[in-house]
């Protein structure tokens, strides 16, 4: 992809042909609570992470399982880098719905920082729910934002996490 800059490059297969199992975090809104979870997730399980952002990111200190790609600013950039590189098989986090619906049919199994995982009956509901949103905000109402990110979220994410890459990695 032209403007995009991989800092550090690992292989992606296991011992055998199939591939193995990556993490993608679409890096830009990701809260560092989450990053972080997932960091300690991929050391502990050793599964490779990707973080994908239109900023320059330093992968955590001492975790050389987590790798950074830097592309370049605009609109989408980020996600359409995620979805041309991840696989079935993978996890993707991101809070990104149409992102999540360009994966999910693919077999990417897709998680959002709040812990609430896309799936192939949830999505479409999902994603009418995101556009009707994004009319009503274009329209002038006034739909405020998500709750804060707190010790409850942070708590769910973990546990969907958890849960997440137990299924991945035993299929």
């Amino acid at each position: 992809m032209r403007g995009a800059h991989r800092i550090f490059v690992r292989p992606t297969t296991t011992h055998g042909s199939k591939p193995a199992l990556k993490i993608w975090i679409d890096a830009d809104a990701a809260p560092r609570d989450v990053k972080e979870l997932v960091f300690r997730a991929a050391k502990r399980l050793m599964i490779e992470t990707v973080l994908v952002a239109n900023q320059r990111l330093q992968p955590p200190p001492g975790n050389p399982l987590v790798s950074a790609v830097w592309v370049d600013g605009g609109a989408d950039v980020a996600d359409q880098y995620i979805a041309t590189h991840a696989g079935p098989g993978d996890l993707v986090v991101t809070q990104d719905v149409p992102l999540a619906a360009l994966l999910v049919p693919r077999q990417v199994a897709v998680l959002d920082p709040r812990g609430e995982e896309h799936t192939a009956e949830t999505i479409g509901e999902r994603l009418s729910v995101r556009d009707f949103m994004e009319q009503a905000r274009l329209a002038g109402v006034v739909t405020g934002g998500p709750p804060p990110y707190d010790a409850r979220a942070r708590q769910t994410f973990a546990a969907a996490l958890d849960r997440v890459l137990t299924r991945l990695r035993r299929a």
